[in-house]
């Protein structure tokens, strides 16, 4: 049997856990993961792109366990009533090949990026970081800004989104949480003073959301919008300045969806596996402008997987399906369809 987690349990998992404590416990399975990194088998990952978005699988594996996730991006999605990412995967036994749990991943995805973001903050940002920039107020912001309190405490949030019915949307879903939201009348409003600006915008362009002339020294920007080839959220001067260094996933992926993909071949990025490992410096001064060009790697889902596994295992919100064909004779699965076919008269 397989382990499965429907959209229902997902939701009634997540509310009963607490999305903030699923999030620190999510970021610390990764970080489990990035440290063990090079035992991983690692593509970047299967994109089919169409005008209305892309299609993309995302596999990895560290010899024992498989697992993939199927996930989609299509901008207008939610002008037509629909969710702009929708996404399931699945964890498989390398040992025989079978599937041993399925989840959604739709509200897990947002989950997961945040406690990357978070997972990333711990290292980068500085310690004493107290103000959330939030550039965009989509799916993703809520999560983002719980990730960031769990890594640092932050509870002081400035949003923009061009949007106002967005940023409503987050002041009313965050201030009962006990954040303290400020609606900001400009991008550069809400990015004065912030300690960490997290970039969350949904349209597939090269856009500037962010501008350089409004970075501060000491600030951690948080760039997860990029997913796809010709989507950039940044002024591309952010990138070159002297006082910032670039830290990636999975740099070849990177270099077709991230902000880089507008840098020369030979623009320096740190690997942040390198940096979880200990093996490379992170923040090496207060003054250091730190840029996580997140695009999402499929390491991190195998990680966020494995934390719900694990977290829903003997509770109400698991189901067991019977996924595999499983005769009593391994050679006779046509036996399994005779036994139910009609005796020829």
């Amino acid at each position: 049997m397989t382990m499965f987690v429907d959209v229902r349990n997902m939701v009634r998992w997540t509310a009963e856990t607490g999305p903030q404590q699923i999030i620190d416990g999510m970021s610390r399975y990764i970080e489990d993961d990035f440290r063990r990194w090079e035992s991983f088998d690692k593509i970047a990952r299967v994109g089919s792109h169409t005008p209305f978005g892309v299609i993309e699988l995302m596999p990895t594996s560290d010899g024992e366990t498989y697992a993939f996730k199927y996930v989609n991006g299509h901008p207008s999605n939610p002008a037509r009533g629909f969710q702009t990412v929708s996404a399931f995967g699945a964890l498989a036994d390398v040992h025989n090949g079978y599937p041993v749990f399925l989840a959604e991943m739709t509200l897990l995805t947002a989950l997961r990026t945040a406690a990357m973001s978070a997972m990333v903050a711990r290292h980068l940002a500085r310690p004493d970081s107290r103000r959330l920039a939030l550039i965009g107020a989509g799916s993703q912001s809520e999560f983002q800004a719980l990730g960031m309190r769990a890594a640092l405490g932050i509870e002081d949030v400035a949003v923009w989104d061009t949007d106002p019915a967005a940023m409503a949307k987050l002041a009313r879903n965050l201030e009962p949480l006990g954040f303290r939201v400020h609606v900001a009348g400009s991008g550069q409003e809400a990015v004065r003073g912030a300690d960490v600006v997290t970039t969350c915008t949904a349209d597939k362009a090269r856009a500037t959301v962010l501008q350089n002339e409004w970075i501060e020294p000491g600030m951690h920007l948080n760039a997860i919008g990029g997913d796809c080839p010709g989507k950039t959220e940044l002024d591309p001067a952010i990138l070159l300045r002297e006082d910032t260094d670039v830290f990636v996933e999975f740099p070849p992926q990177t270099w077709i969806e991230g902000e880089i993909q507008a840098m020369p071949a030979d623009f320096p990025v740190i690997e942040l596996w390198e940096v979880v490992s200990g093996r490379r410096p992170g923040r090496t001064s207060p003054e250091q402008v730190t840029l996580f060009d997140s695009v999402g790697f499929a390491i991190e889902d195998l990680s966020a997987l494995r934390y719900v596994r694990d977290g829903v295992r003997g509770t109400p919100w698991v189901d067991d399906i019977a996924l595999v064909a499983e005769p009593e004779d391994p050679k006779d699965l046509f036996g399994m369809v005779a036994a139910f076919s009609p005796i020829p008269s």
